[in-house]
């Protein structure tokens, strides 16, 4: 026991100061050189992360609903019209790119994005995982994979300008769901990806994201969440995760989607709040939350009403990291037309301030 916590106090030591070798000059000119402060910059109070990593495939959806083709130069032109909205830095802290997206450039100027990003003091992120595939043994259940070659390719992102990254698992409710092998598998690997991450002077998301599709009631979801958050903090402590240069990404807690009961935004927002007392250290820097299918809308009320809960008692900053909530409205005045760009910019500009707000306890639906 005594040489376990003498191995825990170096290794909090040597993530503390990980930035210190191999910094380069985005770090330098962001001046955040360890993995907490970086951290603490993503999660800073009125402003929230992006997430833009949708996969080739999932783009195509989402391309598919305004009728665009999903190749990489539309795949570029609408990443460029939501990171280059005037004032867009003053809400979004963070924005999570995929692979593809980290390699490109803005139209105008032909700056590489984590470059361009970084210069507004918006710091580059990435996501590392495979996807989620079939977990043997577990019928309907699924594990991520991603583990091989992590460790290489997170060297590489390093290099081309990412701070943070992020790893999604993937937990469903049923009748026999989730199982106790699922939880562990998903939760180790959350846990290893996390340490691999900061021993490259990167910061992880860690994401154990609950389906909220099916009947299953808010209380139901409740426990879910409740073992799902235990489990991976045990596994983050026992991989030796720096728990000050992590930013957790969690499900709400909410009714499935195909409950015949609903539950309210005071409801949700005080399960939620309950469950993140009882199972996240606060030692974490903050908790950015997934918005899961919500309605834009609902994704910022919920936020917006725990914060007015928690207020300035809270040991963590409560904030988002919304993909399609962020962007759907903008996604819908683009059309992939030139002249749409600024009333897309204006959408997404609009959304941002909103839940900017929310992380204050500051908004009210007579805003939308």
């Amino acid at each position: 026991m005594e040489s376990h916590s003498i191995s825990k106090k170096i290794g909090i030591k040597k993530c503390l100061r990980k930035l210190d070798k191999n910094k380069n000059n985005n770090g330098e000119r962001m001046n955040l050189n360890s993995l907490s402060e970086i951290a603490n910059a993503m999660v800073e109070k009125g402003r929230g992360i992006l997430a833009a990593d949708e996969s080739t495939p999932t783009c195509k959806k989402r391309f598919d609903s305004i009728n665009v083709e999903s190749n990489e130069a539309n795949r570029n032109a609408y990443r460029d019209m939501l990171f280059t909205t005037p004032g867009m830095e003053k809400f979004i802290s963070g924005v999570i790119l995929f692979d593809e997206t980290l390699r490109q450039s803005t139209l105008a100027n032909n700056e590489k994005f984590p470059d361009y990003l970084t210069k507004l003091g918006v710091i580059p992120g990435i996501k590392v995982d495979k996807g989620a595939h079939p977990l043997p043994g577990c019928e309907g259940e699924k594990v991520t994979e991603g583990l091989d070659g992590l460790n290489s390719r997170l060297e590489e992102y390093y290099d081309l300008g990412a701070r943070f990254a992020k790893w999604r698992a993937v937990i469903t409710i049923g009748d026999s769901a989730p199982s106790g092998s699922c939880l562990a598998a998903n939760a180790h690997g959350l846990a290893r990806y996390a340490a691999m991450c900061q021993e490259n002077g990167i910061v992880p998301i860690v994401e154990p994201e609950i389906l909220m599709d099916g009947e299953h009631t808010i209380e139901e979801s409740f426990i879910v969440t409740e073992e799902v958050l235990h489990t991976t903090f045990y596994e983050l402590y026992s991989q030796n995760v720096l728990l000050e240069g992590m930013v957790l990404k969690p499900n709400m807690v909410l009714s499935g989607y195909a409950c015949s009961e609903q539950a309210s935004v005071d409801e949700v927002a005080e399960m939620t709040v309950t469950v993140l007392k009882r199972c996240v250290p606060s030692a974490v820097p903050g908790i950015a939350f997934l918005s899961g299918g919500q309605s834009d809308e609902d994704a910022t009320a919920h936020l917006n009403k725990m914060n007015q809960i928690l207020g300035d008692n809270s040991p963590w900053n409560l904030t988002y990291s919304y993909g399609r909530a962020l962007q759907a409205p903008s996604l819908k005045a683009w059309e992939g037309k030139q002249e749409n760009v600024k009333d897309a910019q204006d959408a997404f500009y609009k959304r941002a301030k909103l839940n900017s707000l929310a992380t204050k306890g500051e908004y009210s639906p007579e805003m939308e």
